[in-house]
């Protein structure tokens, strides 16, 4: 296969960066995408050139570093499938394959294909976390948690932070990412210590980094590269009118 791509250069979060036009031959259909970059910084570095920045981990889908904006679709034209785990095989002979970086205030540019997602972990840290007694290790079965429970926490808890939902938003809405971590914790009896001030914490520091609103188009499910549903924001609506109640109650 023979590639065209158009690639977003940018030097630093203040420069002003622009496309870029490359053309990569002998491609394989079955080359991972992000092999296929690689060819290109090959190629680039054999021509003296400066590489392309892009992000990437394990390359098995699961820690959501590979974040790629392609031909208008994070992560690219197949669902429910990350960068790493798109295949060339996705794209024709001769086409034009156009790669941006996650745009979104909240995601500043570090370099090229590469933004800071630091702010997910702020909120993380404003509240998604589980209090636990230092102690000894407790017995598993100690704290039974039924099925039905152990698996709706499951389906949010595949949320990778990749921050597709973020980009699929027409607003940068990180309300997706938010509500999984917040209602995972809240199904399970361990997550309950936290849970009048959880939801709280973590919306208002998503608040202040400058995510926007749920635009209610459902444009994030539809991207997020795990299936996590919109019902989980719904989900983290309830918790949050809840514990302004007992706040309240309580003050």
């Amino acid at each position: 296969m023979k590639i065209k791509l158009q690639i977003w250069r940018q030097k630093n979060e203040k420069a002003k960066g622009k496309f870029e036009n490359y053309e990569l031959d002998d491609v394989s259909p079955e080359m991972g995408f992000l092999e296929m970059l690689d060819a290109l910084n090959h190629k680039l570095a054999n021509e003296g050139k400066e590489s392309i920045a892009f992000d990437h981990d394990c390359r098995e889908g699961i820690c959501g570093s590979c974040s790629l904006y392609i031909n208008g679709q994070p992560h690219g034209p197949k669902a429910k499938t990350t960068t790493c785990e798109l295949r060339m095989r996705s794209f024709k002979d001769g086409q034009t394959i156009v790669i941006e970086p996650w745009r979104a205030k909240a995601f500043p540019v570090i370099k090229d294909l590469i933004v800071d997602r630091s702010a997910f972990d702020r909120i993380i840290a404003a509240g998604g976390y589980v209090s636990i007694d230092s102690g000894s290790a407790p017995e598993a079965n100690s704290i039974p948690v039924s099925k039905n429970i152990s698996d709706k926490a499951f389906d949010v808890a595949n949320c990778i932070g990749c921050g597709a939902c973020v980009a699929a938003c027409k607003n940068s809405s990180a309300m997706l990412f938010v509500s999984a971590k917040v209602y995972q914790l809240a199904l399970l009896p361990q997550g309950k210590t936290e849970a009048k001030t959880r939801v709280q914490k973590m919306a208002a520091v998503m608040d202040a980094e400058g995510f926007g609103s749920c635009s209610n188009t459902y444009a994030c499910e539809a991207e997020c590269p795990k299936g996590i549903s919109v019902k989980s924001i719904a989900r983290m609506n309830a918790e949050f009118l809840t514990s302004k109640i007992v706040t309240e109650k309580v003050e």
